[in-house]
């Protein structure tokens, strides 16, 4: 299949997460990703777990680039960095905002002697504001932006999400960025200077917690697996676990009460709506738990799917991985003998994923200055 973004040159200086993470999307879709690193690689090479002796966060995020080794305290290797961002479409870092510019790899430097240049800088907190020299590691977002204060069980201590969500949302953001100024280029002529922050962009994503706070002067609270707004839309108890259930509207609910044998529950003025059932929650917990418990997972699903009620059990990521409709979906893919996860959109059917596993380290620098038309100094 021909790739959406085929024939697109990034220099990526990013490490780590977020920008690698966008880049590697960007490989997916066809972009020649170079990659520039210090002479000790990627901070993510170094750490494990391990396979055949390499890191598989840096193997997963990525794939499908070409690594140059370059010391930017080197004044040559300085230069060839800026030499190469001369000749590519999109430059993303995720350095410290302001070391960029004191490098001489800034957005105004390099968009001076490339006009249609994307330079795409991925930071914690963005390159203004009172922030934006704060350290800025996941969890720092995490705490900041308020997700951790509306995630935790009923009257518990607040939690973070189990991945690194800020890095891969800012990098998710980044990558649909760059594709919005390259169409925008097409007609102006003229790059872009994007601006991207873990902060924004997972502050952006708590639309809930934007409803309670903005709309209904709440602040969220914690309530472990249920919805704040909704009930019953959570976690039940069955007999060797615990069943998904998501119920939405009236008819719905009458639904869920004749399956546990309540019939009657659907005209309880206190369940008469999804208000009402979340304010009597422990009611409509108890109701559907006297349900449940004598079931197991497996049969709780089934009973529930089988009126057309939204159900799922819990899986861990092996049995989220190993399914038939994962499996038909192709959510996992070998490249170099490891597993590849891959951006998850299908176009026209396919799903475009990169050519090649991770680089080695420093293995490319001949082949990208051939291509490049540059020489590196004896």
């Amino acid at each position: 299949m021909t790739k959406p973004l085929q024939g697109i040159r990034v220099l990526d200086l990013s490490r780590v997460l977020a920008g690698p993470y966008c880049t590697a999307l960007l490989a997916d879709l066809g972009a020649e990703i170079i990659k520039v690193e210090p002479p000790a690689g990627d901070d993510y090479r170094h750490i494990g777990p391990f396979k055949h002796g390499e890191s598989a966060l840096f193997s997963l995020n990525n794939r499908g680039k070409r690594s140059v080794v370059l010391d930017l305290k080197d004044p040559d290797d300085l230069q060839l960095a800026q030499d190469i961002a001369a000749r590519v479409d999109v430059v993303v870092e995720n350095f410290r905002p302001g070391v960029a510019s004191r490098l001489g790899l800034g957005a105004d430097a390099l968009r001076a002697a490339n006009p249609r240049l994307i330079y795409c800088s991925i930071s914690g907190f963005g390159q203004d504001g009172p922030f934006r020299d704060l350290p800025a590691y996941d969890l720092v977002v995490q705490a900041m932006s308020g997700l951790m204060a509306g995630t935790g069980e009923e009257g518990g201590q607040p939690l973070k999400t189990g991945e690194s969500i800020a890095d891969l949302l800012a990098g998710l953001f980044a990558s649909w960025s760059i594709m919005a100024a390259l169409v925008q280029r097409n007609t102006t002529g003229q790059g872009a200077s994007l601006d991207v922050a873990m902060y924004d962009a997972l502050f952006s994503m708590l639309t809930t917690s934007h409803a309670l706070h903005f709309f209904a002067g709440q602040l969220p609270q914690r309530v472990g697996n249920r919805h704040p707004l909704s009930t019953p839309f959570g976690c039940f108890a069955t007999s060797d676990g615990q069943v998904v259930i998501a119920v939405l509207n009236a008819r719905q609910f009458t639904t869920l009460a004749q399956l546990v044998g309540q019939p009657d529950a659907a005209q309880d003025p206190r369940f008469a709506s999804d208000e009402s059932r979340t304010e009597h929650e422990p009611a409509v917990r108890a109701l559907i738990e006297n349900w449940s418990r004598g079931l197991t997972t497996d049969q709780a699903v089934a009973a529930l799917s089988g009126v057309g009620l939204p159900a799922a059990p819990i899986w861990d990521i092996a049995q989220a991985a190993n399914n038939e409709h994962a499996a038909a979906r192709g959510l996992v893919t070998e490249l170099g003998g490891n597993a590849v996860i891959g951006q998850p959109v299908r176009f026209d059917g396919g799903k475009p994923v990169a050519a090649s596993p991770a680089p080695q380290l420093g293995g490319d620098l001949d082949a990208v200055l051939k291509d490049l038309g540059l020489e590196r100094k004896a």
